[in-house]
């Protein structure tokens, strides 16, 4: 029986289960005296897992017991102190995001996979996208648009179309979702420590929510955003299945 792993799970049935006999099997010790951290759940959870861990430094393994599981291990019960000794490690730096709302508030929170800007009614945005202090983009009339990591590329960004990011590149993809004008305009690759800045143009008339990581912010006036080198998330996987495997696979779906 292992001392020194930490077992967090999700609310699905399955991952309760899996907690229950992994627990029970090799320990659970607290997560501030754990050498690694053991998620169980999809990707989602390993997002939650990630922000609310972000301090102790330790290294997470996720095993899916969830819908998609992209950043999760295959799960087997056995094995597993020989899985995590072996286990290869990515290093993901978040995205940082200042929000200003219409009423003078702001809202600062981290973004692992992306960053997005979506209309919040009827009417389409309009976005002014300036980046390191220039004007790359006057107006741009669209639905929303995806400032992307490349650990968040195969997710929403890639829904909208843009590009896939191996990991250790040092970009960021923007993608604009269902753009209307200019009409044939599909984004851009920027230098990671590039300081975008978004601004709501006539946000009464046509308001606007920035989202991170699903934790979103209504009535945004400005939205600020900087890769944040400072914060380093440590993900095992097992060897052969890492991030940069997993992104170079998917384009050959």
């Amino acid at each position: 029986m292992s001392s020194d792993i930490a077992f967090l799970a999700s609310a699905a049935p399955d991952a309760q289960a899996a907690f229950s006999d992994l627990s029970a099997q090799y320990g659970n010790c607290p997560l501030d005296s754990a050498r690694v951290i053991v998620a169980l759940g999809g990707d989602g959870f390993m997002l939650q897992t990630l922000h609310s861990t972000q301090a102790l430094d330790t290294p997470v393994y996720g095993m899916n017991r969830g819908t998609v599981g992209f950043m999760m291990n295959a799960y087997r019960t056995d094995g597993l102190l020989a899985r995590l000794e072996q286990a290869e490690m990515a290093v993901l730096n978040p995205l940082r995001m200042s929000a200003t709302r219409i009423d003078g508030t702001k809202a600062d929170v981290l973004a692992i996979n992306e960053v997005s800007l979506l209309r919040q009614g009827a009417q389409a945005a309009k976005l002014r996208i300036v980046v390191d202090g220039r004007q790359r983009l006057d107006e741009l009339v669209c639905d929303g648009v995806i400032l992307s990591t490349p650990a968040g590329s195969t997710a929403y960004n890639y829904s909208a179309h843009g590009p896939i990011l191996p990991i250790g590149s040092d970009v960021l993809a923007l993608t604009p979702v269902a753009a209307f004008r200019p009409r044939r305009w599909r984004g851009a690759l920027l230098p990671k420590d590039s300081h975008v800045r978004f601004e709501v143009i006539d946000p009464a008339k046509r308001p606007v929510m920035a989202d991170a990581d699903s934790r979103s912010v209504r009535n945004v006036l400005s939205v600020d955003i900087r890769s944040d080198n400072r914060i380093a998330h440590k993900l095992l996987f097992d060897p052969g299945h890492g991030l940069e495997e997993r992104l170079i696979r998917e384009q050959f779906v």
